[in-house]
């Protein structure tokens, strides 16, 4: 006699809440973008949000820092976060082309 397979969608059981933070320069690079790639960026961080580890892991100087790459027409945006895996927590550090992105991004942790 053989069983039967249950398959379970467990988001429909699992209420996790993530916190969400923004660094006073990311919110200012937000304010600075266009409302279309704003649009494009809340879908970026609505990613980052279901799955944080989807961001590339960066080692060296930016030890801990995840990049989340994105298309913005045939601009590719960068998205930088630290995940808190035991806190459930997001901060979003910075965002914008990656022309001086890492250079401004390390700038920004040293402080």
């Amino acid at each position: 006699m053989q069983g039967k397979c249950l398959s379970i969608n467990l988001d429909d059981f699992i209420d996790i809440t993530m916190i969400i933070e923004q660094t006073n320069h990311f919110k200012r690079s937000v304010k600075k973008m266009k409302s279309n790639n704003k649009a494009l960026l809340d879908e970026a961080i609505k990613k980052v949000v279901k799955n944080p580890l989807v961001g590339t892991l960066k080692i060296g100087d930016l030890t801990g820092v995840r990049v989340y790459k994105y298309k913005v027409i045939s601009s590719q945006y960068l998205l930088a976060y630290y995940f808190n895996e035991i806190l459930k927590k997001i901060t979003l550090l910075e965002i914008g082309l990656h022309e001086n992105f890492y250079r401004n991004l390390k700038k920004q942790i040293k402080k």
